[in-house]
């Protein structure tokens, strides 16, 4: 008899925020969920390990076919504990991440914990989605990120010609489900932050800085990136590699370096 599927769930808002309550969602759909996320909230994280600290996992809640924890730590903490001490890798058919709240298009892909979680998984060979809703607010609306986060899942478990080890960046825009135009499969968009820091002044005399910034788009009207596809209304699909090699750079280096 063929075995119900287990599916790993877990976010870089906590495990406390809406988002993560609808990748829960998502994920029950297709089996047992077993959700592991950080007791705080871990944005911007990226790869990061806890290394001089110890973690503290805590069991949330316990229903039919879902078992929640918190774990003292980052996301990429929660992926490895999951998959090196809690569970066995080779039991796990998918790792959603998120629903982050926020964008994790375009350069946050680097910065993004929910990413960072999501590639973590990919190296166990597991495939892994990420999901992020261009929308901060903690009571933001998740119905779109649940009904395209489902076709998402649906289409990796469906289609077993697609390559491993699999991730993939989904976004979603800050749309009712009946306004979103699709999904495109996309490419990142090439742009960077640009930060301007704030400063100001506390009580005892010393000096503090608020950190803020923008994305400066450096190709705005490429109807193939990310970025485009958000600002049009369709939800965005990036495969993620690991490798960041500039392959298209090796052989004037040759020439350059000796």
């Amino acid at each position: 008899m063929k075995r119900e599927r287990l599916i790993l769930v877990t976010n870089d808002d906590s495990y406390t925020s809406k988002g993560f309550a609808a990748a829960i969602e998502v994920a029950r759909r297709f089996g047992k969920v077993i959700a592991i996320a950080p007791e705080r909230p871990q944005s911007g994280m990226s790869q990061a390990i806890t290394l001089f600290s110890p973690l503290f996992l805590n069991k949330i809640r316990e229903e039919e076919g879902v078992q929640v924890y918190s774990l003292s730590g980052t996301p990429v903490d929660c992926v490895k504990f999951a998959l090196d001490h809690f569970l066995d890798p080779k039991d796990i058919d998918l790792t959603i991440s998120g629903v982050n709240h926020g964008s994790n298009s375009a350069v946050n892909v680097l910065y993004s914990g929910t990413m960072g979680a999501a590639i973590e998984s990919a190296f166990y060979n597991i495939p892994s989605v990420g999901l992020s809703l261009l929308d901060h607010a903690a009571d933001a609306d998740f119905e779109a990120a649940i009904e395209y986060g489902t076709r998402v899942v649906q289409a990796v478990f469906e289609d077993e010609s697609l390559p491993r080890p699999l991730c993939l960046n989904v976004n979603i825009p800050k749309l009712p489900v009946e306004q979103i135009r699709g999904i495109r499969i996309c490419r990142q968009t090439r742009g960077y932050w640009r930060e301007e820091f704030f400063k100001r002044e506390d009580p005892t005399g010393r000096n503090y800085y608020w950190m803020t910034g923008a994305f400066n788009n450096h190709e705005p009207e490429a109807e193939q990136s990310d970025e485009w596809a958000l600002s049009n209304g369709y939800v965005s699909v990036v495969p993620v590699q690991t490798d960041m090699t500039a392959h298209e750079q090796i052989e004037c280096l040759k020439g350059a370096i000796k």
